[in-house]
């Protein structure tokens, strides 16, 4: 059986590695690695929003005039107006990647709650979402892919992965049932942050 010429073995090579990047660079998408969607969104009711973003999407939730000062982002549950009430908060802890900030479910005076996210810091990835879930926030790897194992609710696409940013919290949602907030990527099944929710 005659061997093959290097230009052969080359050429299938060659071939072998277009069809794995064709398939894996939409899977992984490494770029994301490098890229920042950056939001920064107004809790509604106290200003109007304002956003800079490299996302096309634009905010989804607007507000009315006059404007509440809030905390150094990071720095924990943003103040809200009189007759908001924070009903719980908590602070991320990493998982897969680093990430930090707050978060807080604030019933407005509408009667509507928000889950606020205040100070973002993470990684962009491919299909991330937020999520309310019953699993317990773990640290290290052990609590990096629990958040799927029982009763979880999606709040919708993560908008940026930095800034600060709210996302309406279903009436039916029980904060007693499910108490953590993850940053989940559904394309791997993994977290990338999480928070415990304390009710106050």
């Amino acid at each position: 059986m005659p061997t093959p010429s290097r230009r052969t073995v080359a050429v299938t090579a060659l071939a072998v590695a277009a069809v794995v990047a064709a398939v894996a660079l939409p899977l992984f998408q490494p770029w994301r690695l490098f890229t920042d969607k950056v939001v920064d969104e107004a809790l509604p009711g106290t200003g109007p929003i304002s956003m800079t973003s490299s996302s096309p999407a634009p905010p989804t939730i607007s507000g009315a005039s006059g404007r509440t000062p809030t905390k150094t982002p990071g720095s924990g549950p943003p103040e809200t107006p009189a007759a908001s009430v924070v009903q719980a908060s908590g602070r991320f802890i990493s998982h897969e990647h680093h990430t930090e900030g707050a978060v807080a479910v604030i019933r407005l005076p509408s009667g509507v709650r928000v889950l606020r996210l205040t100070g973002l810091d993470t990684s962009d990835g491919p299909d991330l979402e937020v999520w309310l879930s019953d699993a317990a926030v773990v640290d290290g790897k052990a609590g990096w892919h629990v958040f799927d194992d029982g009763r979880y609710r999606s709040l919708g696409q993560l908008k940026g992965n930095h800034g600060n940013q709210n996302y309406v919290v279903p009436a039916d949602v029980d904060l007693s049932v499910l108490k953590s907030v993850s940053i989940w990527c559904n394309r791997f099944n993994v977290s990338f942050g999480a928070a415990r929710l304390d009710l106050t």
